[in-house]
C-alpha cells in the first residue's frame, strides 16, 4: 500500500471523531429547529410511557386500539401546553441544572394531577384507573433522564469542541503515516486543534481521513484565512531537502507559522507531545542537499584509536565529538578551559556512549588551556593520541576585534603551542579549524586565523623535512547555522520579541553549513591530510542575510513591514557594518583549487613564510602582545597576513578605555 493511502483512524482518536461528527450539528442548529426536536421528544415520551403504562397494567406487550388511543390524545394535548407555559423549552439543554430540573418536576405534577383527575378519579371506559397513575411517574423519569442525558452529553461535547475551537488551528502536510502518526498524537492535545491534511497526491485531494479532510496545497492561502489555520506541520521525514525546500517557499505566501515533526521514533513509541514539535529546522533554510559521508574516510583517523578534541565544549568542538564517538575511537580527550562547557559536552557524550554501547570507550574531561605549553605536553604524553582536532579558538568577530590582544593570543599562540606538544608527543595527524573570514581579511579574527593556518604550513614542511610524523592540515569553511552567535538563533529570537530583526547591511551575504555536515567534512577532510594541506569545504551558493531573515519572518506566519508593506509585522533593521566586518566572505586567496576524492571537499595551495622566518616574527608578535602594545601587534599581524591592514581604529577595549584610537596608514602585507 502506498504511504499516503488513507487508512483507520488513529486508535487513541476512534471514539472522539464520529462522537464529534454527531454532535456538532446539532449544535449548530437554530433555536427553533432545537426547540421544535425537543417538542418532538417529549411528545414520543408521552405516546411511549402510555403504551408502557398498559403493558405494566395488562402484565404483556400489547397494541393499543380503539379507545385505548384517547390517554394518548389527551396526554398531548395537556402536557405540551403545560411544558410551553412552564417554560421548559426556554432553557439551554446542555447547561441544565438543578433549578431547570424543579422546573420539569413542577409541569409534570400539574400534568399529572389533572391527567389523573381525568383517567382515574372520574374514570373512562375502557380505560384502567391505573393508567393515570402510572403514565405520570413514566413520564416524569423518561423526560428527567432524557434532560440528565442531554446534560452530560452536549454539554461535555460542547466544552470539547468549544475548548477546540479556542486551540491554534493547524494543518498537518503530509497525510502519510507520518502525518497520521501526528494526527493519532495531537486528538487530545491541550494546544493544537487539527483540522486536515495537506498533500500533492491528487489520489488524495478531495478525501477524508480519521474524519479529517485532505485538502489541495494550492488552496492553503485561502484555507489558512477560512479555516483560522495559523500553523502547517511538516510531516514529511523522507523528502528531499529540495522537495522541501519547494514546499517551503510555496507556504510562506500563505502567512503560516511553519513547524517541523518529531522525531519518529517518538512517533512510533506514542510517547509524542506538542513540546517535542520543532522550530523550522535550520537545514530547510540552508537549501541544499547535504552528501551522505564516506565512513572508510571516517574510520581512518578515529576507529579504535586516541582521539583529542580542543575546544570540545563549544559548537563545532562538541560536534566534532559528537560524530567521533559515533565512529568509535578507543578514547576521546575533551580539552577545554570553560568549566560548565566542558562540563555539559561530558555529560552529553556519556549517555551517547551508552545509546551506541561503547562501554569501553573512555570520554575524558581535562581542563586546559591550549597555550599552557606544560599542560598540553603532559596530557598529550599522558594519553597518547593519535588524531588531534584543534577547534579551541575565538571566533566572533566583534568581540574578538574589542579583544584583540586576547584573541591573537588563543588563535595564534594557542595554535602554536598545541602544534608543537602534538609534534612532540608524536601525534599522526593534527587538523586546525579555520574559517573563510581567515581570506583577505579585514578583521583580527580573520587575520588570526589565517596566521594559524601558516604556523601550521610552516611546521608542515619543516616536519617535512625533518621526517617528522606529525601531519599537520587545516581545514577551512564559513558560518555553520546553530552554532553559538550563527544569526539564524539570534533572528528567531528578534522575531519572538516582534522585531526588529537586525541587519549589518542589506547586501551582506555568508556562506552557510550545517554544524552536521561541517564536522563529518571536517574529519573526512582530515583523513585525506598528505602535510601542510589547506582543505575548503564547498558551502554551496552564498546567501544574502536579508533574504534568510525575511524567509524566516514569513515561516513564522508574519510579515515584514517596509515601504511596500507598511503595515506588516516585523522590520528589518539595518546597524551598519561592525568593526571588521565585512560584506561577502571568499574561501580561497589564491586561484584554481585542487579537486579531491571528495565531491565537497577541495584543497588550496596557499603562500606561507618557511618556520624560520616565521618563528622570527612571531616572537615579535608574542613581545608586543606580552606588553599589550597593540599597534605594534596590528602592524606585524599585517606584515605577516595577506589581505589584512592595520588602518583604522583600534577597537580593543582594554587598550583604548572609552574612546576608540584612529590609526594612520599602517604596513600592509607584501606576501
Amino acid at each position: 500500500m502506498p504511504e499516503n493511502t488513507p487508512t483507520e483512524t488513529p486508535r487513541s482518536g476512534w471514539f472522539l471523531m464520529p462522537m464529534q461528527a454527531l454532535v456538532a450539528p446539532l449544535l449548530a442548529m437554530p433555536r427553533v429547529a432545537k426547540r421544535a426536536l425537543a417538542l418532538l421528544l417529549d411528545s414520543s415520551f408521552c405516546v411511549l410511557t402510555i403504551w408502557l403504562a398498559y403493558c405494566f397494567r395488562l402484565n404483556e406487550w400489547t397494541v393499543l386500539t380503539g379507545v385505548q388511543w384517547l390517554p394518548v390524545f389527551v396526554s398531548l394535548c395537556m402536557a405540551l401546553p403545560i411544558f410551553i407555559v412552564m417554560g421548559m423549552y426556554r432553557a439551554i439543554f446542555r447547561y441544565a441544572n438543578m433549578a431547570a430540573f424543579i422546573t420539569v418536576l413542577k409541569a409534570i405534577a400539574i400534568y399529572g394531577v389533572a391527567f389523573m383527575t381525568i383517567f382515574t378519579a372520574l374514570s373512562v371506559p375502557g380505560v384502567p384507573r391505573t393508567v393515570g397513575i402510572l403514565q405520570p411517574f413514566l413520564l416524569l423519569i423518561a423526560i428527567g433522564l432524557s434532560r440528565l442525558s442531554i446534560r452530560y452529553w452536549l454539554g461535555d461535547a460542547y466544552q470539547r469542541i468549544l475548548h477546540k475551537n479556542m486551540l491554534a488551528k493547524v494543518l498537518i502536510y503530509g497525510a502519510g503515516t507520518a502525518g497520521r502518526q501526528l494526527a493519532g498524537a495531537l486528538i487530545n492535545s491541550a494546544e493544537l486543534n487539527v483540522v486536515g491534511y495537506l498533500d500533492d497526491d491528487p489520489r488524495l485531494k478531495g478525501g477524508v481521513m480519521g474524519g479529517l479532510p485532505i485538502y489541495d496545497p494550492s488552496d492553503l492561502p485561502v484555507l489558512a484565512e477560512s479555516l483560522g489555520v495559523h500553523n502547517v506541520l511538516l510531516a514529511l521525514p523522507s523528502a528531499s531537502r529540495q522537495r522541501r525546500n519547494e514546499i517551503l517557499e510555496h507556504i510562506r505566501k500563505a502567512r503560516v507559522n511553519v513547524r517541523t515533526l518529531p522525531d519518529l521514533t517518538a512517533l512510533a513509541q506514542g510517547r509524542v507531545a506538542v513540546s517535542d514539535i520543532r522550530e523550522l529546522e535550520i537545514e530547510d533554510l540552508l537549501g541544499r542537499e547535504a552528501v551522505a559521508p564516506r565512513q572508510e574516510l571516517l574510520d581512518k583517523s578515529m576507529r579504535n584509536k586516541v582521539v583529542m578534541v580542543t575546544g570540545a565544549g563549544g559548537s563545532i568542538g562538541g560536534e566534532l565529538c559528537r560524530q567521533i564517538l559515533r565512529t568509535g575511537p578507543s578514547s576521546l580527550i575533551l580539552i577545554d578551559q570553560n568549566e560548565f562547557a566542558l562540563y555539559n559536552i561530558h555529560a552529553e557524550l556519556q549517555k551517547l556512549a551508552e545509546l551506541y554501547k561503547h562501554e569501553n570507550m573512555q570520554i575524558v574531561p581535562i581542563l586546559c588551556s591550549v597555550r599552557d605549553q606544560d599542560r598540553m605536553e603532559h596530557v598529550m604524553q599522558s594519553w597518547r593520541p593519535q588524531t588531534l582536532y584543534h577547534a579551541a579558538a575565538y571566533k566572533h568577530v566583534p568581540l574578538v576585534e574589542h579583544n584583540a590582544v586576547e584573541g591573537i593570543k588563543n588563535n595564534v599562540m594557542g595554535t602554536l603551542v598545541a602544534a608543537r606538544a602534538a609534534r612532540k608527543c608524536g601525534v599522526s595527524n593534527f587538523v586546525l579549524i579555520s574559517t573563510d573570514k581567515a581570506v583577505r581579511p579585514t578583521n583580527v579574527m580573520g587575520a588570526s586565523k589565517r596566521l594559524a593556518e601558516m604556523v601550521l604550513q610552516a611546521l608542515a614542511a619543516e616536519s617535512a623535512v625533518d621526517r617528522i610524523r606529525t601531519n599537520f592540515s587545516m581545514v577551512r569553511f564559513g558560518n555553520v547555522l546553530g552554532s553559538s552567535g550563527s544569526v539564524v538563533p539570534l533572528f528567531r529570537q528578534q522575531i519572538k520579541e516582534g522585531g526588529p530583526v537586525t541587519l549589518t547591511h542589506p547586501d551582506i551575504t555568508r556562506y552557510f553549513m550545517t554544524i552536521s555536515e561541517a564536522s563529518q567534512l571536517v574529519i573526512q577532510a582530515g583523513a585525506m591530510a598528505e602535510g601542510g594541506d589547506v582543505f575548503l569545504l564547498d558551502m554551496g551558493e552564498p546567501v544574502r542575510i536579508a533574504d534568510l531573515a525575511r524567509k524566516m519572518v514569513e515561516l513564522s506566519g508574519l510579515a515584514v513591514r517596509d515601504e511596500d508593506n507598511p503595515e506588516g509585522d516585523i522590520e528589518l533593521s539595518v546597524t551598519g557594518l561592525r568593526p571588521g566586518e565585512k560584506l561577502f566572505e571568499e574561501l580561497l586567496i589564491g586561484d584554481n583549487p585542487e579537486t579531491t576524492e571528495h565531491p565537497r571537499i577541495m584543497k588550496a595551495r596557499e603562500d606561507f613564510l618557511s618556520w624560520p622566518e616565521l618563528s622570527r616574527r612571531l616572537n615579535a608578535l608574542n613581545a608586543a602582545l606580552d606588553r599589550n602594545d597593540m599597534i605594534a601587534a596590528r602592524a606585524t599581524l599585517a606584515e605577516l597576513v595577506s589581505g589584512y591592514s592595520s588602518t583604522g581604529e583600534v577597537s580593543d577595549l582594554a587598550f583604548t578605555g572609552a574612546e576608540p584610537i584612529r590609526l594612520p596608514q599602517t604596513i600592509q602585507s607584501t606576501l
